[in-house]
């Protein structure tokens, strides 16, 4: 039988992690390796090539499409690490990034703060032009009018502009008049917003727009550098990225519209809990990805990701909505906790102990990583712990340093009057804390009760914390997936290729034009066709599903339904059905509808996709019972003594085994705490279940989402 390789990367903040796949015999192999923050394709390259090496894999035998996550433009705009960008609007709307939306997500905050915008208020230029709402061209660009702003774009040095002129989403033409000017008279990067977002609200628009062009210098010389190196060793397949929500499209497309990206990674994961769910026969799942930098909860319902159409990035406040910047995205609706690996402890003012969100990262990391941190980290607490060995960090690749472990907690433990392991203790409670708070307040935003679901544990952090949030949340079961480090990246091979296309057309839906409409949605999906051909679907293999944001007549919100899923052109769904469908979820979000009040179509919606392709793991067969490798004291509670634990190598446990807890199971990438009161068992897939004992007790809920101890 002929291999079938298939390669994925994901760039974390901390880690950069690759997946291999043959698709004819099932095989995977994995491998993990720090990220290079200033240079991100050198960690890639270092990881891939190490993959390869080990895989007995050379460039030439991989020839399907390469699928690529990360957390680069996530993290350039969350650290203003972004390039030089300009944005060109109509006159009398150069404010409009400052102004915002007028709302203050804290009214009692005299001293409220934002984040500054992408392009600085000296880096927005007016024209005058002007398109009514109805999609009218009232004036056009003069001659004059374009020389000016071109002028006044160079001398400001820009490496890239935004386009994002008032009710272009009606009517594009005057937005693409500008920007094949700017093109060929700059020669930089060039976007506009009837591309990026042709959707209502002035200052949403203009945001993803500044958001897009400010990362179009970060994502494009990365990929060219990427594609050119992946040529050079003799790669067969194309590159595809994840988008944030949930397909990939060709890197190309991608480059065009990084925003787009700006969940990539924490999506692949959410894709990868969904593969889980169906094949473990769970309707309900909660997926806790833990990784150097953050965590990442995702609530999987009837083996599906729930969606949103905007995404905030970069808040100031982690659990204040509008501390940041409100993109109008397609994105897995996921919270995303500062509560990493990475993620540093310190004393506030009031002299309590505090968990993140600042993180080590990469360079310099934890303390232990021994590469010149001095704050104590998560990581360096599970250390003191015992959760982890020095010895067998990413297999004994990476050793780690307990003195500079011990002394980053004791500089943190002094001023608290603690030991070192009590603070340790206390770091590790407070992030459990944390992220089980915040996992629970987004399923409660989305009308959901956790209690009782079962917990998907991955990322190279989520094994060593899960049971204990798990505790806290009542939830029984915890799974801890083959090759959970990793299963991000793994979760971009069972990711469909997928664009989402949205433009506004606000009618009563009793009076659309049946004319208008079909052109509006069949613009979309000649769009649609383009990315996907782009990323090597055949034309008879897309899809498309329709939706609409609608709401009553008068009201200033909407809320977005899906109609139906065709292969054709005909949109699947009547007047009729369509306020059906509008009343049931209205009724189901509010409680009630509101009679004798027509329904208002605002933006339509269009997916376009492909499905993704079947991929099989290979089935462990190992039945042998594994016996623990050694015994090491190991603290699980703040307050408890040390347990002498058995520790078990991942690869040495059989199917159906069942282990006690207090228990450790290591492999290279990860390890999976089994705690007191909980017993793991291994599935014929390889992954383990730890299933809490009849009659033990929820886990200790300590001090509150924010966390203090003393």
């Amino acid at each position: 039988m002929n291999a079938d390789w298939r390669l994925a990367v994901d760039i974390g903040g901390t880690f950069t992690d690759v997946v291999l796949f043959d698709a004819a015999s099932g095989r995977v192999v994995v491998d993990k390796t720090l990220t290079t923050p200033s240079a991100p394709l050198d960690g890639v390259r270092t990881g891939v090539m190490q993959l390869l090496g080990k895989a007995g894999v050379r460039p030439a035998d991989i020839t399907a499409p390469i699928v690529h996550a990360t957390t680069l433009i996530t993290n350039a705009l969350i650290e203003g690490k972004i390039g030089r960008a300009g944005i060109v609007t109509t006159s009398g709307f150069g404010d409009t990034l400052l102004i915002r939306n007028e709302h203050r997500y804290d009214m009692y905050d005299l001293q409220i703060e934002f984040p500054a915008p992408p392009v600085p208020r000296d880096r927005v230029v007016e024209l005058d032009e002007r398109t009514d709402p109805q999609g009218r061209a009232v004036s056009a660009p003069t001659a004059e009018g374009l020389a000016t702003i071109t002028e006044q774009l160079r001398a400001a040095k820009v490496e890239a502009v935004g386009v994002c002129l008032i009710n272009s989403y009606a009517n594009p033409a005057n937005e693409r008049i500008v920007a094949e000017h700017l093109r060929a008279e700059l020669g930089v990067p060039v976007c506009i917003s009837s591309d990026i977002s042709p959707q209502i609200r002035e200052y949403p628009r203009m945001i993803t727009t500044a958001c897009n062009a400010a990362t179009m210098p970060v994502i494009g010389p990365y990929l060219d550098e990427l594609q050119k190196w992946l040529a050079g060793e003799g790669f067969g397949g194309s590159v595809l990225m994840m988008l944030s929500n949930g397909g990939v499209v060709s890197a190309n497309d991608a480059a065009r519209a990084p925003i787009r990206l700006v969940e990539s990674g924490p999506a692949a994961g959410a894709l990868a809990g969904s593969w889980f769910a169906k094949r473990l026969g769970e309707d309900r799942l909660l997926c806790f990805d833990m990784g150097g930098t953050t965590a990442k909860s995702c609530l999987i319902v009837d083996g599906e990701p729930e969606l949103t159409n905007t995404f905030e990035v970069a808040r100031i406040y982690r659990f204040k909505k509008g501390s940041g910047f409100p993109v109008s995205v397609p994105s897995v609706d996921l919270v995303e906790i500062g509560a990493g690996g990475g993620s540093q402890a310190r004393i506030d003012e009031l002299g309590l102990l505090k968990v993140g969100p600042e993180s080590a990262g990469a360079d310099p990391g934890p303390a232990c990583y021994g590469r010149g941190g001095t704050k104590p980290a998560v990581t360096d607490a599970d250390l003191t712990l015992g959760l982890l060995d020095a010895s067998f960090f990413l297999g004994g690749d990476m050793a780690l340093d307990m003195d500079a472990c011990t002394a980053a907690l004791t500089s943190v433990a002094g001023p608290l009057g603690l030991s070192a392991d009590d603070t340790a203790a206390g770091i590790h409670e407070l992030v459990n804390q944390n992220m089980a708070a915040a996992s629970r307040m987004h399923a409660v935003e989305q009308g959901a009760d956790l209690r009782g679901i079962t917990v998907l544990a991955f990322g190279g952090a989520g094994p060593v914390h899960a049971c204990g949030v798990a505790e806290l949340l009542e939830s029984p079961r915890v799974v801890f997936p083959v090759n959970a480090s990793v299963l991000s990246a793994f979760g971009t091979l069972v990711t469909p290729v997928r664009i989402d296309l949205a433009r506004s057309m606000v009618r009563a839906l009793a009076t659309v034009d049946i004319a208008e409409r079909d052109a509006l949605l069949g613009e979309l999906r000649e769009e649609g066709r383009r990315v996907l051909a782009a990323a090597g679907v055949a034309p008879e293999a897309i899809r498309f599903r329709y939706g609409l944001d609608a709401r009553y007549q008068g009201q200033g919100n909407e809320i977005t339904i899906w109609v139906g899923e065709t292969s054709g052109d005909d949109w699947p769904a009547t007047d009729a059905q369509v306020v059906e469908m509008f009343e049931a979820d209205y009724r189901r979000i509010y409680g009630l509808t509101i009679p004798d009040v027509g329904v208002e179509a605002v933006t339509w919606r269009l997916s376009a996709f492909a499905p993704a392709a079947t991929v099989e793991p290979t089935t462990v067969v190992n039945t042998t019972v594994g016996e623990p490798v050694r015994h090491r004291p190991v603290r699980f509670d703040r307050g408890t003594a040390a347990v002498d634990t058995p520790v078990y190598r991942r690869g040495d446990l059989g199917v159906g085994q069942r282990i006690d807890g207090p228990a450790i199971v290591e492999e290279r990438e990860t390890t999976a705490v089994i705690r007191p009161t909980w017993t793991a068992s291994v599935l014929p897939d390889g992954s383990l279940l730890a299933e809490r004992r009849a009659g033990s007790q929820p886990g200790r809920t300590g001090s509150g989402q924010e966390g203090g101890a003393r």
